[in-house]
């Protein structure tokens, strides 16, 4: 069967199933949505640069529990902080589920931590979670590994001798080695070919799946593994990685002590050979595989991506800078490397780091949820296999929540007399039960590294704060700040 008859036989069927689909779902009570079209849905209607923009826009008229067509695909959008919350954390055990988006499926082989479901899920994030804090996710131990990178980032700051310089990858090699202290038990010199190297090639992942080109492959992915395009360098790259990892637990493997575990693939390692006769493990190689690949993807990216942001926000906005940096002058100093307990001394500070994951908005969708069954959800029906977007973009520029929720504006996070305060819509790493395993961790890298930073450096731009644009360059299932040029 050559591949033109095949493409139309594709495109029959799921023409077919998508009709046979909505009379299905004219039998269950639906939330309402915009008329969509076979086979694409109410693509079409989608801002091709920000879609989130485009669901959020959708709901004025058709309520905060939307029902759209990706493609094919049914989806349920729920805009705004009250939606969301009583799904993520009212009936956290129903919307527990993670979709399994086929990119991110096949880079996975659908093992690991980050989009698995059911026993695989609980097994290995509960484990994660306490193995990780064992480590010192989250307290002492880890505040100090973080100070220590932050003297080598400085340092190499320094190198430049206040020349201009492109700060992407040296702000992902500190932050890679924080997760890689974690998970590898090592961390790599910022000179380091092959860790460079693995550092562009992970650049490049969340900058593929947030192009049209990745919303494709996640709308349509039988068809785009069958035509040429990026989407098989990327695989490629994916490959890579999975190689570096494979060469990391094979290296533990052979230096394993038992009785002296050094970091997660350690742990898992000892896990693994403690339940080799319990056929209902999950505690095998390719979950640990995926998962380390998990790990060290969401450990690095995501957090260098925020400094990255913060730091452009402060070159735009110099007072603000200025005004942190006499804070912190006036609480710390600089000679002393600074430390969490301070935190609630620096409430300007507390608040700018706050407002920068805000106004980045980093995962506007969230990571798509999935309905493992029939949901029943403020008087509709959620069918099983219905892809579901808890819009975080939505509560985290929601009107009632915040003052000025489309301007960059540290006051969102101080009272009348400049104390830091708490907002519920405050939703960057997500809520309830799926929400990152990582925030303890990322949100000390955030204040520490901006913090130190701040101590020794004021950042500016060859061309002034003017020729500094905070609109995100690449706006899908995550906004990603512009590269320096």
């Amino acid at each position: 069967m050559d591949l033109s008859t095949s493409l139309i036989l594709v495109v029959l069927t799921t023409v077919l199933l998508w009709l046979l689909n909505r009379r299905n779902s004219r039998k269950q009570h639906l939330p309402p949505g915009p008329p969509a079209l076979p086979l694409i849905g109410n693509l079409l209607q989608l801002d091709k640069k920000r879609p989130f923009r485009t669901i959020v826009e959708l709901s004025k008229t058709h309520g905060p529990v939307m029902t759209i067509y990706m493609g094919w695909q049914r989806a349920v959008a729920l805009v705004g902080y009250d939606a969301v919350k009583e799904a993520l954390v009212d009936q956290a055990d129903d919307f527990v589920g993670r979709a399994p988006l086929p990119f991110l499926y096949r880079a996975t082989r659908g093992y690991g931590i980050g989009i698995s479901n059911g026993e695989r899920w609980r097994q290995l994030r509960r484990f994660a979670l306490t193995t990780l804090r064992d480590f010192g996710m989250g307290r002492k131990g880890m505040e100090q590994w973080i100070q220590e990178e932050s003297r080598h980032i400085r340092a190499k700051i320094n190198t430049f001798k206040g020349k201009p310089f492109d700060p992407t990858f040296i702000l992902s090699c500190t932050v890679s080695n924080v997760i890689c202290c974690l998970v590898y038990g090592e961390r790599f010199n910022y000179d380091d070919k092959q860790f460079l190297e693995l550092l562009q090639i992970i650049s490049e992942v969340p900058r593929f799946n947030s192009s049209p080109m990745g919303a494709m492959y996640n709308l349509f992915p039988w068809l785009m593994e069958r035509l040429p395009g990026r989407q098989h360098t990327i695989f490629g790259y994916i490959e890579d990685i999975r190689k570096f990892a494979k060469n990391k637990i094979q290296e533990h493997k052979d230096k394993l002590d038992p009785s002296s575990p050094r970091d997660f693939i350690d742990c898992f390692l000892l896990r693994m050979d403690q339940e080799k006769d319990n056929p209902t493990s999950e505690f095998h190689y390719e979950n640990l595989v995926s998962t380390v690949l998990n790990l060290f993807l969401a450990g690095t990216e995501t957090t260098s991506s925020t400094i990255r942001y913060a730091l452009s926000v402060l070159i735009k906005h110099p007072k603000i800078q200025e005004k942190m940096q006499e804070e912190i002058d006036s609480v710390i100093g600089r000679e002393r490397c600074p430390s969490m307990e301070e935190r609630k001394s620096l409430p300007f500070t507390d608040a700018v780091i706050h407002e920068v994951q805000r106004f980045m908005d980093l995962t506007p969708f969230s990571l798509p949820h999935y309905s493992l069954k029939d949901i029943s959800f403020r008087g509709y029906t959620i069918p099983k296999d219905t892809m579901i977007f808890p819009m975080l973009h939505s509560v985290l520029r929601e009107d009632k929540l915040w003052s000025s929720p489309w301007s960059f504006n540290p006051q969102n996070f101080l009272d009348q007399n400049g104390n830091f305060k708490k907002n519920p819509g405050f939703v960057p790493f997500s809520a309830g039960k799926r929400a990152c395993v990582g925030e303890s961790l990322a949100r000390m890298e955030l204040f520490l590294f901006i913090v130190s930073f701040l101590q020794d450096f004021t950042f500016s731009a060859p061309n002034g704060p003017d020729s500094i644009n905070l609109v995100p360059e690449y706006s899908g299932l995550a906004n990603l700040p512009r590269s320096c040029r």
